[in-house]
């Protein structure tokens, strides 16, 4: 996993050292709901889960150029819901102080041009659950094409059967928005 620039952060691998930040963010009751997972219950939690995205490489840390912090995360993971394997899914949070500052349209591009520019990807997903207006902008920011909702796609820690606002990108598409030279597909 390379390391991101933006104007405003830099998305980089997530180190042992951002247990503070990350446990800041992810203790939040208005965050990880949003995205379909409980707040961290304690630091033990945050950390646990903190080793898995440094194991796994597939989740860059949102550190701000500006406050010196991680304040969010953003991922491109293998889409559950497609076979096919140059297709990843973005899936992303952000602390709520950072909220519509227009900093996740801004990371999601930079890992939009990563995954397809350098990682070849055919298509990427990304989903919303109907009640999240905020990610629903930063997705229609980013130029994807709405798919459909799944209904009840799925059921969240506290029990509650969610739908999922669905939509896609596919590497002509990304293409043709941002008018790149990136590599030829078929």
């Amino acid at each position: 996993m390379e390391t991101l620039h933006t104007p405003r952060l830099v998305l980089r691998p997530f180190e042992p050292e951002d247990l503070e930040d990350f446990y800041a963010y992810a203790q939040d009751p208005e965050v990880g709901p949003r995205a379909g997972w409980k707040p961290h219950a304690n630091r033990q939690e945050t950390e646990k889960i903190l080793r898995g995205f440094i194991r796994d490489g597939e989740v860059w840390a949102l550190w701000h150029r500006e406050d010196k912090k991680v304040i969010g995360s953003l991922g491109l993971h293998r889409d559950a819901t497609r076979s096919v394997e140059d297709v990843r899914m973005l899936g992303y949070v952000l602390a709520r102080p950072y909220w519509g500052q227009g900093l996740m349209p801004e990371a999601a591009e930079a890992a939009m041009d990563y995954g397809f520019a350098r990682l070849g990807l055919a298509l990427i997903s990304v989903a919303h659950f109907p009640f999240n207006a905020a990610s629903r902008r930063v997705i229609e920011k980013c130029g994807f094409s709405y798919e459909g909702t799944r209904r009840h796609a799925l059921r969240r820690y506290d029990g509650m059967v969610l739908d999922e606002c669905c939509y896609s990108m596919t590497w002509e598409e990304w293409q043709a928005l941002r008018g790149s030279n990136g590599p030829g597909k078929g």
